[in-house]
């Protein structure tokens, strides 16, 4: 899933929230591979995004946009009710 930047700055603006660069960590495993990964702040950031984001069909569906680099992941979610 490729997520720009352009498209945090725009969600986040739309939410209040400041960005916050330390909660993403990547670790070089090898000459040419990383591992990435969330630390408990970014994933706590993250959860209050996507609730923040399912407050109404259209800003799920424009988050779902801006964050699914899969178009056709993103429609079959867009199709399926909220729970």
């Amino acid at each position: 899933m490729g997520v720009s930047t352009k498209s945090i700055y725009t969600w986040q603006k739309l939410f209040s929230k400041p960005a916050t660069y330390g909660n993403i960590v990547s670790v070089y495993v090898g000459p040419d591979k990383t591992i990435t990964a969330l630390t408990d702040d970014g994933i706590e950031e993250l959860t209050d995004m996507i609730r923040a984001a399912r407050i109404t069909k259209k800003t799920w569906h424009e988050f779902l946009d801006d964050f699914v680099e899969d178009t056709d992941l993103a429609a079959r979610i867009k199709a399926k009710s909220p729970r």
